[in-house]
């Protein structure tokens, strides 16, 4: 339940919500922690995120056991090269009394877990997509609306490239986050060997519902944010388009095009929720930042020499910042 007298309160239980959140995940998951926290920042902004990283770290697990903590439905989608739209969405059949009626597909749930979406036809991703924007599908010409909150995590293998349809530019950017899974340290992976080869199974707690996650999101829009860091952002933005009067002289060496307003939109508003999560009741300069390579990686297009000199998106954007 969503009960706080003021947006300070708010702010606060918030911060040591999302501290519980990131404890309990920890039990499961060992190490991604700056995974872990960008893809909280996406939930409590109403966002969707893309997980790229190569197989066995836990990307699966990690949505799984996010949605075990934050008490909401959860469904997984294997994207494969014959799904049809109507595997996600749901279908019309013929009931035993003769008349149409609409099945449920898995998309009908809190969490979507989007697993190798570019395995699959352009055709079924864009029935995944729309439904992201739109946050409700169409079948037989009604209109169903999708449980909120709604939140689409989608997974990306970056080696096996044959038989994959990667995503087009103007879909990649109704993600608000591309999270990139490294491999875990030594000790990290010594730790995971350790947990997931015994017999004891970790107890998880429920942190939050989804009732208080839709007031947090409302609570995100509400933190001011200065002038000087709202123009810092647009600015940020401004330098990754080439032939423009802002453009940085990286973005007209190596990118072919930069990105859109709604990368500014998403650095300010990820900014917001990564000040509150971090016991700030505004954001400054930093908090942005924080939210440059999450939020501008698959936004920014590298051209044929950034990809012949071997210059990739975040090398791009550290000179950037």
């Amino acid at each position: 339940m969503y009960k706080y007298a003021t947006d300070k309160e708010a702010a606060d239980a918030l911060k040591e919500k999302t501290k519980e959140i990131r404890k309990n995940i920890g039990n499961v998951i060992v190490g991604q922690e700056d995974v872990v926290e960008k893809l909280i920042i996406a939930i409590l902004c109403n966002g969707h995120s893309l997980l790229v990283g190569v197989p066995g770290l836990a990307k699966t697990l990690l949505v799984k056991t996010i949605s075990d903590v934050l008490d909401l439905s959860f469904k997984r989608i294997q994207f494969t090269p014959d799904l049809m739209p109507s595997d996600i969405v749901g279908a019309e059949i013929l009931n035993e009394q003769r008349a149409f009626q609409f099945i449920k597909g898995p998309i009908f749930a809190n969490i979507i877990l989007a697993d190798e979406i570019n395995r699959t036809p352009p055709k079924t991703q864009s029935a995944l997509l729309e439904a992201m924007q739109e946050r409700n599908v169409t079948a037989g010409g009604t209109l169903y609306k999708l449980p909120s909150p709604f939140f689409v995590l989608a997974t990306q293998n970056p080696i096996e490239q044959e038989g994959t349809y990667p995503l087009p530019e103007a879909q990649l950017d109704r993600f608000m986050f591309q999270v990139t899974l490294d491999y875990p340290s030594f000790a990290e992976e010594v730790t995971i060997v350790r947990n997931t080869t015994g017999a004891s199974t970790p107890k998880l707690s429920k942190v939050m519902s989804g009732e208080e996650i839709m007031g947090f999101q409302e609570l995100v829009r509400r933190v001011p944010v200065p002038d000087n860091v709202l123009e810092y952002a647009v600015g940020l933005v401004q330098k990754t388009r080439p032939g423009t009067k802002g453009a940085a002289t990286a973005a007209g060496q190596f990118l072919s095009y930069g990105a859109g307003p709604r990368a500014s939109q998403y650095l300010v508003l990820g900014a917001k929720c990564h000040a509150l999560i971090h016991g700030k009741y505004s954001p400054d300069i930093e908090d942005v930042r924080a939210m440059a390579m999450p939020v501008l990686r698959h936004r920014i297009l590298r051209n044929y020499k950034a990809e012949a000199e071997g210059v990739s998106q975040d090398a791009l954007i550290s000179q950037l910042l």
